[in-house]
């Protein structure tokens, strides 16, 4: 701009010491400069400008690589949280199948001994059993001798008291 205003001070005082000066070389001489300064400007404008959008495109590459970086750490964090718990449930699956497992071999050891506990209720009914009618034979033989000697005394005082002879 400052050149603009150099060649128009030139330009001027030619024009007034000057008879001869066509008025016209002002007008071009000043549209000249004019369009040079003019388009100085929109160039350095322009410059500054892509010097923005560069500054912004770097600031959204480090925003975008900070988001990438936040997110890799977020998923490593997550992969690990995920690692964590799977390691967690398969060590309480291990831990419920164990339990299961001594369950399982309890309740068969509970099994075998009812088993074995009722045989030998079995054993000791059935030989109860057998004591009572051993007992029960032996008091009906017994009893039964009892009749029989009871009978032989009954009928012999009975025939002797009708005077007939006992043939028992």
């Amino acid at each position: 701009m400052e050149a603009l205003f150099a060649q128009f001070t030139i330009l001027s005082d030619q024009a007034l010491c000057d008879k001869n000066f066509d008025p016209y070389t002002i007008e071009d001489d000043l549209m000249k400069l004019f369009e040079v300064e003019a388009y100085k400007a929109w160039a350095a404008m322009e410059l500054d400008q892509e010097k923005e959008v560069e500054e912004a495109e770097n600031y959204m590459k480090e925003a975008e690589d900070h988001i990438n970086t936040a997110m890799e750490d977020a998923m490593d964090e997550f992969r690990r949280f995920e690692e964590e718990m799977n390691q967690m449930a398969k060590a309480e699956y291990d831990s419920l199948v164990g339990v299961a497992e001594r369950a399982r071999i309890m309740g068969k050891t509970m099994e075998k001994v009812a088993t074995f506990a009722a045989k030998k209720y079995i054993e000791g009914a059935v030989n109860s059993a057998g004591a009572s009618m051993k007992s029960a034979i032996k008091a009906i033989s017994s009893h039964s001798n009892k009749v029989r000697i009871y009978r032989q005394k009954y009928h012999k005082q009975y025939n002797q008291k009708l005077g007939k002879p006992c043939l028992l």
